[in-house]
């Protein structure tokens, strides 16, 4: 092997260490954790009609979002189908079916459950998403890659991506009006809006113990689970509901935080094994080199 191979494979291998080194200082960083008085949100399902309020009131305090007309939010159409959030709404209330009075169709709505730990925030590999002590889970635009592994992470399906903003493409989501109202004292827009008082703002322990009254008091009504106490580590939106939850589309899962189960795995691989960048670049400049080789090769041939 020649001096000037030699010395190239030393100095790739040399720029992959210095990669490896520097990601894993930098990856896999810890969810903080909330605070034990934060915020949350109750929501009863069983009181809900259906009347979109949060839809409307969630748009017009989000500057970023369109402005939905009011021909829009009246036409019940929209329940004939299943909606998800996406970049252009972040909160959309859909429609079930109910066994038990048929007649009355059960109305559920979906936005982020701003979980206790919430996976989105561990598996962001450059802090875009951070969970607040109050409860929210935040998001900076100008941190923000793109690599979308919060959207994989999410077990609800939660953060969307601008595929139709080709220049400047943000992950979008609930943001529990953090910046708008929260950190003002404000009750977020959506929890405001609702002419049922189907959601209930408060301590998130306070609510907790509103829901178990609420089930004591009507066992009939009501499961006996608060959807969101304990699952994945607990969510600061909970829910109560009247029929299974599996039949409102909230996935039955586990009480352990899923970081719990992928931070150590990340953090094993960036300690041990090389990053996929460090990996690329360093196969990337030997096939360069075996490139030049066979050129040179040939041209003494």
């Amino acid at each position: 092997m020649s001096n000037s191979r030699r010395q190239f494979l030393k100095k790739v291998a040399g720029l992959g260490s210095v990669a490896v080194l520097g990601k894993a200082q930098n990856s896999a960083a810890k969810t903080n954790k909330p605070k034990a008085d934060s915020f949350g949100v109750l929501v009863d399902t069983t009181a809900c009609i259906g009347c979109r309020s949060c839809e409307k009131a969630c748009n017009r305090i989000n500057k970023d979002l369109p402005r939905k007309s009011t021909e829009f939010l009246e036409d019940k159409s929209v329940f004939n189908q299943k909606r998800r959030m996406d970049a252009s709404a972040y909160t959309v209330v859909n429609q079930y079916p109910n066994r038990k009075q048929p007649e009355k169709p059960v109305y559920a709505k979906f936005q982020c459950m701003h979980c206790q730990e919430p996976a989105c925030v561990s598996a962001c590999i450059v802090g875009a998403l951070e969970k607040d002590a109050n409860g929210a889970v935040k998001y900076d635009p100008w941190k923000c890659i793109g690599c979308r592994y919060c959207m994989a992470a999410c077990p609800f399906q939660v953060p969307a991506y601008e595929y139709e903003n080709v220049l400047t493409p943000e992950v979008r989501k609930c943001t529990f009006c953090f910046d708008t109202r929260l950190s003002k004292g404000k009750l977020p827009a959506c929890v405001q809006s609702c002419p049922m008082q189907v959601m209930t703002f408060g301590d998130r322990n306070d609510l907790i113990e509103i829901g178990k009254k609420k089930i004591r008091r009507r066992p009939d009504r009501y499961n006996n689970h608060i959807y969101g106490e304990k699952e994945i580590g607990g969510t600061a939106w909970m829910i109560l509901a009247g029929v299974p939850f599996e039949e409102i589309d909230l996935p039955k899962l586990g009480t352990h935080p899923i970081p719990e189960y992928t931070e150590p795995i990340q953090h094993a691989i960036f300690k041990w094994f090389l990053p996929p960048a460090a990996l690329y670049s360093t196969i990337g400049g030997i096939m360069w080199f075996m490139k030049q080789r066979t050129k040179n090769i040939d041209n003494q041939e």
